[in-house]
């Protein structure tokens, strides 16, 4: 996923379509310096972690 987009889904309030490995997730913050973003899956916050944007797909 582009590092600008990640950040345009992060930022709106409006929920994206974003997928992990096949699996729903919530973008909670994007490291655009390090081409990153911190997500974790719909609905299990406590599954938070740091991913590669490259391994990201907007749906």
């Amino acid at each position: 996923m582009n590092k600008n987009r990640a950040q345009e889904i992060c930022t709106s309030p409006k929920m994206a379509n974003v997928v992990f490995n096949g699996q729903p997730i919530y973008i909670q913050n994007v490291d655009e310096q390090n081409g990153t973003a911190r997500i974790y899956p719909l609905g299990q916050p406590e599954r938070e972690q740091t991913v590669s944007l490259n391994e990201l797909e907007e749906q």
